[in-house]
């Protein structure tokens, strides 16, 4: 059968992946932070703050987080031509794709049937990465490609354009049902241009079906009746072009909602609208283009970073606190999971907190405990009274926990074979191999052997202990019939058959092939990785000679 053909996008390099290790975090308490009493019953403590590299911490989210992210918002590296003096001209932007390709994949499995996801990036991979979300996602997902004013000036030595956008790539894991709040606002809108005999402020729409395709009375027959004009006139939902129409409301709501019609007499004779007030409007949806004025600018973020950090060299493109609360209205709600895998100085987080959203945050670079730990101490602490701080009465509370990933489970000993890392004490060890093979980490106080399930009857028992007959007889015995055991341990004795209810397994035999042991870096700094290798063409053959099978 011939394979059925897609549009897709392809790249040097796209059959790669990597067989990412799942790993375990581990708690620094002493980054760890709190606040020391709580402020309101809302406060969330819960939150929290990884780490390393952002690929293998989202493997690591992958197995407690799955499903469970409202949404997520991330400012990958733009991978502009700068920082690709050594490459030739397409495989820079290969390995940029692949490795975007690899987090994508893990965000959405990481999001609610309802989440949506938000990337802001620039015109160097926009269009690119559009049609890379699109086989992700599914093109049926894609939202909106918002349009961010995030320059408030001109830049006069522009060779050609001066841009003044970025664009924010929005999709939805299931747009059945995604939902977006609408932008709330006090002002009224300007097309609420009459007023009513009570000083409030409405617009009105044609009462009859218009443009929805099925504005027929063929379409819809009970929606086609007659409505008493002002003067006796007993008016029918007709179409411009004779053809009999439909009102948009049933006999039964027009009677309830009777003062809300208007009529209106024309050449024509009278026209049946209907009132839409402004104070019965739930807000306005969002437009695809977000102004400085509205969100901040370049220049907004650099201030509001400026007044937390003496050192802002690092952060060439923060983020406006503004332009996340935009996008966090817009997409959850309070107590919703927010996650940011490319966290920088930490925007989303303080943002976050303040609005009441619980929050992930990943981040590779040192500024991770230089810059993000003090930022979100102040949040806590209530002292930062920057950015939308006064907006949303922010007075602090809550905290949230920092992590550092795991070191490789496997490591390579003096003669080059994969064995378990002397890091790992017998609770690391465990743990992780319950990440590894599906298992909840939950040792049991009372039964030595419920050191993790995978539901109420199936459990796991890790040991670094060879165990003989009379062991596995007895463990046997304790599971008893209905449950089940997998026993990952150094070695065994005896015939595994005899113990219907245990599953044995050596390791690290078990699991050497199952992940890129040892492997750290999976960094998305594209001018520090290896070059992509490309295959030599093959010589041109030579007049006059052939290679065996060839015909002369």
């Amino acid at each position: 059968m011939t394979k059925k053909q897609k549009l897709e996008l392809t790249w040097v390099g796209k059959e790669n992946r990597p067989r990412l290790e799942p790993r375990i975090l581990i708690e620094n308490p002493q980054k760890t932070y709190h606040a020391t009493a709580r402020v309101s019953e809302n406060d969330i403590f819960d939150n929290v703050l990884i780490h390393g590299d952002n690929l293998l911490a989202l493997k690591a989210l992958e197995a407690d987080y799955a499903g469970k992210v409202k949404c997520v918002f991330i400012d990958p590296p733009y991978n502009t031509g700068s920082a690709f003096t050594h490459y030739d001209d397409g495989l820079e932007h290969s390995i940029w794709l692949g490795l975007m390709r690899d987090r994508l994949e893990i965000l959405r499995r990481l999001m609610s049937d309802d989440g949506t996801l938000w990337i802001t990036i620039d015109d160097n991979e926009a269009h690119y990465l559009k049609v890379l979300c699109d086989e992700v996602f599914g093109r049926s997902n894609f939202v909106a490609n918002v349009i961010w004013e995030k320059s408030d000036s001109p830049k006069m030595d522009s060779r050609f354009f001066s841009s003044r956008h970025d664009h924010i790539l929005t999709y939805a894991k299931n747009i059945e049902t995604a939902k977006l709040a609408r932008l709330n606002t006090n002002e009224v809108a300007s097309h609420f241009n009459k007023t009513d005999e009570k000083g409030r402020h409405y617009y009105t729409k044609p009462l009859r079906a218009m443009g929805s395709g099925d504005d027929t009375r063929e379409a819809r027959p009970t929606m086609f009746f007659a409505l008493t004009a002002p003067d006796g006139t007993k008016v029918f939902p007709m179409r411009p072009d004779g053809v009999e129409g439909r009102w948009r409301w049933s006999p039964k709501k027009v009677e309830a909602e009777a003062d809300k019609i208007e009529w209106v007499k024309g050449r024509q004779g009278w026209s049946a609208y209907y009132r839409i007030y402004a104070d019965s409007s739930t807000g306005r949806p969002p437009e695809t283009i977000w102004t400085h004025a509205d969100v901040g600018s370049n220049r907004t973020s650099k201030i509001e970073i400026q007044a937390l950090f003496s050192d802002v060299e690092q952060f060439t493109t923060p983020k406006p606190e503004r332009l996340i609360q935009r996008i966090l209205e817009l997409s959850s709600g309070p107590n919703d999971l927010v996650l940011d895998s490319f966290a920088g100085s930490g925007t989303t987080g303080a943002v976050a907190h303040k609005m009441g959203r619980r929050w992930v945050m990943i981040e590779l670079g040192e500024h991770c405990t230089t810059h993000i730990v003090p930022r979100l101490r102040q949040v806590i602490e209530g002292s930062d009274q920057g950015g939308i701080s006064k907006s949303v009465d922010w007075k602090g509370g809550g905290g949230f926990r920092y992590y550092e990933l795991a070191p490789s489970l496997l490591e390579k000993d003096k003669w080059g074979r994969e064995v378990i890392s002397k890091e790992y004490d017998a609770a690391m060890l465990t743990q992780a191999l319950c990440k590894l093979e599906g298992f909840t980490y939950a040792p049991s106080p009372d039964v030595y052997w419920q050191q993790g399930h995978s539901s109420e009857s199936d459990f796991l028992y890790v040991t670094t202990q060879n165990l003989g007959p009379e062991e596995l007889a007895a463990l046997s015995d304790d599971v008893g019939e209905g449950r089940s055991l997998l026993i990952l341990c150094a070695a065994f004795r005896g015939n595994a058959d005899l113990w219907p209810n245990l599953t044995l397994r050596k390791i690290p035999n078990h699991i050497r092939s199952r992940c890129e042991w040892g492997h750290d870096d999976y960094s998305l700094n594209v001018a520090n990785l290896p070059q992509a290798e490309v295959k030599a063409a093959p010589p041109a053959p030579q007049p006059g000679l052939f290679d065996e099978g060839d015909a002369a």
